[in-house]
């Protein structure tokens, strides 16, 4: 059986593979593995750890790394931690290949331990801008160290092809958000206010701001700004889903704790799990913020998304995306935009024409897997030069 590890270090990326895991899971010819690491193991971020458990998989590594440090400097150590830590993981699982979403500092660790003990790697939304986050080194770096490259638009694949990589191990499968997007059996509006245990009135709204790692100090100022913008525009109700691990996060928690104090009709949540926050994205009359869920999932669902400041600059966006600066007129403006209903028709006319492809990326994620070469040999990687533009 070929043997598939899969790593995980968020509820974001854990949200969009768990489809690709159950498929892996449920293949007679492929053995999944799960290591869990980072921000799931972390009681600070809700230890999510046990949503993976509770949807029924088996984790097979449980790899700390991270410090308990909300500094750069912390973040480059849990990086190294995480190199050692994942390398033992990885000798002892042996596995076929390692799958790698996304661009964080964990799943660069994770490329690094794999890359070094000579495992091929899956790197999946390789391609990609973030051109506010230091996330976007990080990705490109992965995918020079990585075998197979699932992305998620023809843009993007050409684009790591222009990075040397064979165009034969680049394949556009279409984004996995889209999947889930579409795939999954969400909540009723009154299910998931009990779930949440709050009343959902209108405007609802949905918001999620993570730091920007490219300009360091000003993640208090955004979100004040944000939080200022949401008192102008008085929203019936929202719900808010905490920042990752980055630097600066505790600031943003901070902010956030002092708005829940002054406003009784708002919620802030650890991880809300993929099926429940997606709901909430669904009945959303708005998502606010500057997550890539914003631009990939939100539209697929019909939701208007306001995209706040640069964190996902380059990142091709759908006409339901609204961009704004980060200071609260600008985003109260943009607010009062997608709260327009001649736009929200139009985000949910759009919802089936997004960049992002068809929701059936996992299948053909799994069927690259199933046939691809993944002897040594190959490991042995040719830099794919394009054609001389000056001839």
């Amino acid at each position: 059986m070929r043997k598939i590890c899969v790593v995980t270090g968020t509820r974001a990326d854990y949200g969009l593979l768990e489809p690709l895991m159950r498929r892996v899971a449920l293949d007679d010819d492929m053995q999944l593995m799960v290591v869990a690491t980072c921000m799931h193991l972390s009681p600070a971020f809700g230890q999510t750890v046990r949503l993976i458990e509770a949807d029924g998989f088996t984790v097979d590594q449980r790899v700390e790394m991270l410090l308990s440090s909300d500094s750069e400097l912390g973040a480059a150590k849990s990086t190294g931690l995480g190199v050692i830590s994942l390398a033992d993981a990885f000798e002892r699982l042996d596995p076929d290949v390692v799958v790698i979403l996304g661009d964080r500092f964990e799943a660069l660790a994770a490329a690094t331990a794999a890359f070094m003990l000579r495992i091929p790697i899956a790197h999946i939304h390789g391609g990609e801008l973030t051109e506010g986050a230091l996330d976007d080194g990080l990705r490109h770096a992965i995918t020079k160290l990585s075998l197979l490259h699932f992305t998620s638009t023809g843009t993007y694949r050409r684009r790591v092809i222009q990075m040397g990589e064979q165009p034969d191990r680049v394949f556009d499968v279409g984004a996995l958000g889209v999947d889930n997007a579409l795939g999954a059996t969400l909540l009723s509006e009154q299910d998931l206010s009990r779930e949440l245990g709050l009343e959902l009135h209108r405007p609802l709204l949905v918001v999620t701001f993570h730091p920007v790692t490219l300009e360091g100090g000003q993640a208090a100022e955004h979100v004040r700004a944000l939080l200022a913008a949401l008192d102008v525009v008085s929203p019936g109700t929202v719900v808010i889903t905490r920042p990752n691990a980055d630097p600066g996060n505790r600031a943003i928690s901070e902010l956030i704790d002092e708005y829940l104090a002054r406003h009784a009709n708002a919620a802030a949540f650890d991880a809300l799990g993929h099926v429940r926050y997606l709901s909430a994205v669904r009945l959303a009359d708005a998502v606010i913020g500057n997550s890539s869920s914003g631009i990939i999932e939100a539209p697929a669902l019909g939701t208007p998304t306001v995209n706040v400041g640069t964190r996902q600059d380059g990142r091709i966006r759908p006409s339901s995306v609204v961009d704004c600066l980060p200071d609260a007129v600008n985003i109260a403006a943009a607010i009062r935009r997608v709260l327009d209903p001649g736009f929200r028709k139009t985000a949910e006319a759009a919802a089936t024409s997004g960049p992002y492809g068809d929701g059936h990326a996992a299948e053909r994620i799994l069927g690259v897997l199933r046939t691809a070469d993944l002897s040594k040999a190959v490991l042995r990687k040719r830099f794919f030069d394009l054609p001389d533009a000056t001839t």
